[in-house]
This record gives C-alpha cells, sequence and structure tokens, in this order.
C-alpha cells in the first residue's frame, strides 16, 4: 500500500502543475501557496523516514531551505552577471557586427545570429541576449524592409537551444544538476555535455536557418500600426468665443474632461500654468496634445480655433509631427512600467513621451486616449510612444527599457572589458573546478560592483521573483517526492506502463514527457519534479542515471511550443507581433526534432 505522505505529495504535485497554468493568478503567488500549502501540512501531518536504520521526523522548515540552495544562487547570481554585460556593453562588438553583415549577405546574416545566440547563450543567461538582439532585428527588418517574423523567432529558439549547452547555460540546467548532485550522483562539470547538447544544435539551428522562415506568415511589427498619432496643437481664444471670462475649470468641465493643458500662453513671451481658476482671456493660446480628430472636437467644444505653429489648421496648412519620432517600448523584465499603470509611473512626466497604444498577444488592446493611463501593464505588452528624438535617447540612455525603432543604438562603457573579464574568470574557474559555479558567480557579482561595472539598483532589477519562487517551490516538491518516495511511484507506474521495451524506448518516453511539460507548466518546475523521478526510473532499471537526468535536462529545455513556455517567447512574441499559432506551427516541429535527435544522440553516448 502506497504511503498516505507520498499519495498526497502526489496530488499536491498535480495541484501545483494546474496552478501554475493559470493566467488568473502571478506565478509567484502560485508558487508561494503551493510552499505553504507543503509547509502546513507536513506540521499538521509528522512524517518521518528511515536514515540508516532509524525513524528521523522530517523537518517541514527544510521546505524552505531552497531559498539558500546552491541552484537558486547560481541562477541569480548568473543573472545579475548578464546584466553587467548588457549594461556596460561588453556585447557591443557582436552588434556591430551582425548590423554590417545583414548588408552584405542576409541569408548568411541569419545563419551567423543564430550561431552567436545559442554560443553566447551556452554561457550568459539568454534574456540579456535577446534583449540585445532583437532591437537589431527590428532595425535591420525595418531597413530593409524584410519580414521581421522570419528573424525574431529563429533567433529567440537558437539562444533557447544553445543553453542546454553547460551548466549555466540555463536555470534549467542548473536545477537539474543540483538536484541530481543532491539524489547522490556525481556532480556534473560544465561541459560535461556539451559533446550531445553540441549534435542537437546543429539539428535544430539548421531547422531554424533554412525552413523556420518559410513557415512563418509576413506579421507587421506594432511600430507600423496606424494608430492615430498625437499632435501638438494650440487653441486660439478670438475676441467672439464663449470661453472667454470662463475659469479653465469651467472649460474643461464644457469637454466633459476630455481638454487637456499643457500651458496657457498669454502673449509672446509669457506662459500661465494651467491651474484650475485661471481665467480664459481673448487671445490666450492654450497648448494641448492630441489627435487630429480629437483636436477638432475640442476646437467646437470650446468655440475656439485651432492653430499649428503660426498658422490656423485648414487644408493648406495641416498638423504636423515636427520631430515627432514613434517607438516601441517592450515591458520586459527589467521595466519601471511592469505591474503599474502610466498614470501611477507619471510617464508623461517622467519620461517626455506620450503613449498612443498598447498591444499584448499580437492584438491592440487599447488605443490613446482611452483607458491608456489606467491599464495594469504586463510582461510582454508593447506600448505604442511618441516622443522627440532627444527624449527618445534619453530614454534608451537609461537601460530600463526595450526599445525599438528604426536605429541601431548599443551601450558604450569602458567598463566593457572589465565585465568580459570578470565572466571569462568566473566560467573558467567553475569549468577547471577551483570552485563550484555558486561561488565564483557571486564572487563575480562583488567584482562587478566593486568595479562599478554596475549598481545594487542593476542587480535588484535582475532579479526575477518568478523565477525566484517557482525554483524554491519546486525545490520543496522534490524534496518531499524523494523522502515519501513519491517519486518512486511514478518511476514504478513509467516502468510498468513501458514494461518489456527496451531502454533506449524508456528514454525518449521521458524526453517527450519532460518536453510536454515544460510547454505546458513550467520549465524550472518540469525540471526539478523530473529528476528524482528519473534516477528513479535508472535506479529500477538498473541502469546509468546520467542519460536519464539528461533526458529530463534537454526535454526541459524543449520551451517552443507556447510563448508561455519561456519568459524569451513572450519577448519575441511582442516584438514580432506573432500569434499563439506561430509558436505552434515552428516550436512543434522543432520539439519532435529536437525530441527525435536526443533519443537517438543520448542512448548511442551512453551505449543503452
Amino acid at each position: 500500500m502506497p504511503d498516505t505522505h507520498a499519495l498526497a505529495v502526489l496530488v499536491l504535485t498535480f495541484f501545483a502543475l494546474v496552478l501554475f497554468t493559470r493566467k488568473e493568478l502571478p506565478l509567484q503567488t502560485s508558487a508561494l501557496i503551493v510552499l505553504c500549502l507543503l509547509a502546513l501540512g507536513f506540521s499538521i501531518f509528522p512524517y518521518e523516514y528511515e536514515v540508516d536504520g532509524v525513524m528521523t521526523p522530517f523537518k517541514t522548515v527544510s521546505f524552505f531551505y531552497g531559498f539558500g540552495h546552491e541552484a537558486l544562487v547560481s541562477v541569480c547570481a548568473l543573472m545579475v552577471l548578464g546584466t553587467g554585460l548588457v549594461k556596460t556593453g561588453a556585447l557591443e562588438p557582436v552588434g556591430q557586427l551582425l548590423s554590417k553583415m545583414w548588408a552584405v549577405s542576409p541569408s548568411i546574416s541569419l545563419l551567423t545570429t543564430l550561431l552567436i545566440a545559442a554560443g553566447l547563450s551556452a554561457f550568459i543567461n539568454n534574456t540579456p541576449i535577446v534583449v540585445l538582439l532583437i532591437p537589431i532585428l527590428v532595425s535591420v527588418a525595418l531597413k530593409t524592409k524584410s519580414n521581421p517574423a522570419a528573424l525574431l523567432m529563429p533567433m529567440g529558439f537558437a539562444s533557447l537551444i544553445g543553453g542546454m549547452g553547460t551548466t549555466i547555460g540555463t536555470s534549467t540546467n542548473l536545477l537539474v544538476v543540483s538536484v541530481a548532485n543532491d539524489l547522490g550522483l556525481p556532480a556534473m562539470g560544465v561541459f560535461d555535455f556539451f559533446l550531445p547538447a553540441l549534435c542537437g544544435s546543429v539539428v535544430g539551428i539548421g531547422f531554424l536557418w533554412l525552413i523556420a522562415p518559410k513557415m512563418l506568415p509576413e506579421r507587421d511589427l506594432p511600430l507600423t500600426d496606424a494608430s492615430s498619432r498625437v499632435y501638438t496643437a494650440q487653441l486660439l481664444v478670438t475676441e467672439e468665443s464663449s470661453a472667454v471670462g470662463k475659469t479653465l475649470e469651467a472649460l474643461i468641465k464644457a469637454t466633459k474632461g476630455q481638454l487637456k493643458v499643457g500651458k496657457i500662453r498669454r502673449s509672446a513671451t509669457s506662459f500661465i500654468i494651467p491651474l484650475p481658476d485661471v481665467i480664459i482671456r481673448a487671445g490666450d493660446k492654450i497648448l494641448v496634445h492630441d489627435t487630429p480628430e480629437q483636436l477638432k472636437t475640442l476646437e467646437k467644444m470650446t468655440d475656439t480655433v485651432l492653430y499649428a505653429k503660426d498658422h490656423r489648421v485648414d487644408e493648406e496648412h495641416p498638423l504636423t509631427e515636427g520631430d515627432q519620432t514613434v517607438i516601441e517600448i517592450i515591458i520586459d523584465q527589467r521595466s519601471p512600467l511592469l505591474g503599474t499603470t502610466l498614470q501611477a509611473s507619471r510617464f508623461i512626466e517622467n519620461y517626455k513621451m506620450i503613449a498612443l497604444a498598447v498591444h499584448r498577444g499580437g492584438e491592440k488592446i487599447h488605443e490613446m486616449p482611452s483607458g491608456l493611463g489606467n491599464l495594469n501593464l504586463q510582461l510582454g505588452d508593447i506600448l505604442l510612444a511618441q516622443g522627440s528624438r532627444e527624449d527618445i535617447d534619453t530614454l534608451k540612455s537609461q537601460h530600463e527599457f526595450l526599445v525599438l525603432d528604426s536605429r541601431i543604438e548599443l551601450p558604450q562603457s569602458k567598463k566593457a572589458p572589465l565585465t568580459i573579464m570578470i565572466m571569462f574568470a568566473v566560467i573558467a574557474s567553475a569549468a577547471v573546478g577551483i570552485m563550484p559555479i555558486a561561488v565564483s558567480a557571486v564572487i563575480g557579482v562583488l567584482f562587478m560592483l566593486l568595479s562599478k561595472c554596475m549598481s545594487w539598483s542593476d542587480v535588484s532589477r535582475a532579479m526575477n521573483v518568478p523565477v525566484i519562487m517557482i525554483v524554491v517551490s519546486s525545490l520543496a516538491l522534490g524534496s518531499a517526492m524523494t523522502v515519501t518516495g513519491a517519486s518512486e511511484l511514478i518511476a514504478n507506474g513509467f516502468v510498468a506502463a513501458t514494461a518489456g521495451a527496451p531502454a533506449p524506448i524508456i528514454l525518449s518516453g521521458l524526453i517527450l514527457l519532460m518536453a510536454i511539460f515544460t510547454n505546458v507548466v513550467s520549465n524550472n518546475a518540469a525540471a526539478v519534479i523530473g529528476t528524482p523521478i528519473a534516477v528513479s526510473i535508472a535506479t529500477t532499471l538498473q541502469l546509468n542515471p546520467e542519460p536519464f537526468v539528461l533526458a529530463v535536462l534537454f526535454g526541459a529545455n524543449m520551451s517552443y511550443a507556447t510563448p508561455m513556455a519561456y519568459k524569451t517567447n513572450l519577448l519575441i512574441m511582442s516584438a514580432g507581433n506573432y500569434t499563439f499559432g506561430d509558436f505552434l506551427r515552428v516550436g512543434v516541429p522543432l520539439s519532435v526534432i529536437m525530441w527525435l535527435t536526443y533519443s537517438i544522440i543520448l542512448p548511442l553516448m551512453y551505449t543503452l
């Protein structure tokens, strides 16, 4: 009869997997619910397990040890180091090389882009890599009038494929390797599974280079959205206007609050602050920003005359945008707008930019002027904004926003060589076994801070709370599954279901199961929950557990089929204006190809 606690953990694991797919709750909240349920359940119903023949009480507080787990420390430190590389412009030469190559040979340039994305992602968290390459590829697409959809998704998937190459390539790799080590397997070195990953990468990148671009339809960028642009104009109060003698507050009420006043010009050199009790006089020019249609409406409602510069707006003197430029701002993890509204963040006042529209999931959900200011912005949203070139350059220089327009501008810093040296030292010291990656990465962060390559505010922005919480809750679930024997139950069931099948078929089934889990739930959750199951399967079959652990690692990294499967998928979905169907169109065939490739490679290399 299965252990009651083991059955309860299996039920909770299933509940967690369902909860992680729910959009109603933030991922970090779902993870915290799972963590609290585990702690509460084992507190109310204590559990004892056998250690060297002695029954030992299970410490409920150990569920929280994940916050200090070596894998989580490594994940967080490497996220910070990747941010430091981008902030200092250490990757600038890569961007310059790519921007020059696209003018020579687009096909070879795409292959080079895929190889660079994959190569860098083997050592650096792929999010900053994708953030670096998106503006370059968007600029190339705009200048060459090529299909941006054919570039961005292959690049994003190439970075995921490259991340499989080393233990530090993705948080998933770190978790699988660390959990396997906790279960008694020998520690894996940085390059221990580089060869099978390289073989898989050749096949995957070949598909992304030669086939995937042809499978993707033409998609217009949100930057080319025909949303009404905002224009600056003046409402001239004439002698005959009914607005004369009214307070500004009364005039605004007459427009039902639609009149948004910038300032009031009373003479050639005199400007008045638009306070509610200001009395409107003949000759006043009220400075406003709005769409052409709305400006004409306001002209009638206020009984004024619409002027642009020194001319009355008519067919001979239409409204002009002047030096105004439209850009895309993608809401990524570092954005101060994430989780807040434009009104709460004082977007216009702080950034001197005017919001035109918001796109979410490939669709326009709000357009200026209605409802935009109070919309809660989410990860992957695209904010279509307008401002002067000077204000846009200022926005880019703050390194807080992923800004897309037709110009390629990469950060520049004298600290770039130093950050490269620090990153190289971190990787090298871990690769040769001088110290664990968690130690070398944290020391690397310290050196970046001491050398002022980055600040503590950069560190806090690099932290990803959803990733941290999903890792901790998954580690807690994995621990509960191991201690109670739940992982053995699943392993025995898996072996029974594949009874009589050769070991390579069982291994292939495990890869497929993890690939499905990672696209539906979470790659980190799939990795941590799947690793003890893989070890139990290998133990039951009396086989080498390493290829089964790698089956979990490679399968859990196949986050191609849905935009929610990985955070960079959301970024490229927004930037490329992809639909959910586009991810299925390319992601599912790529997942099948990678599954079959590793189903062949792993048994051959590990003689199963």
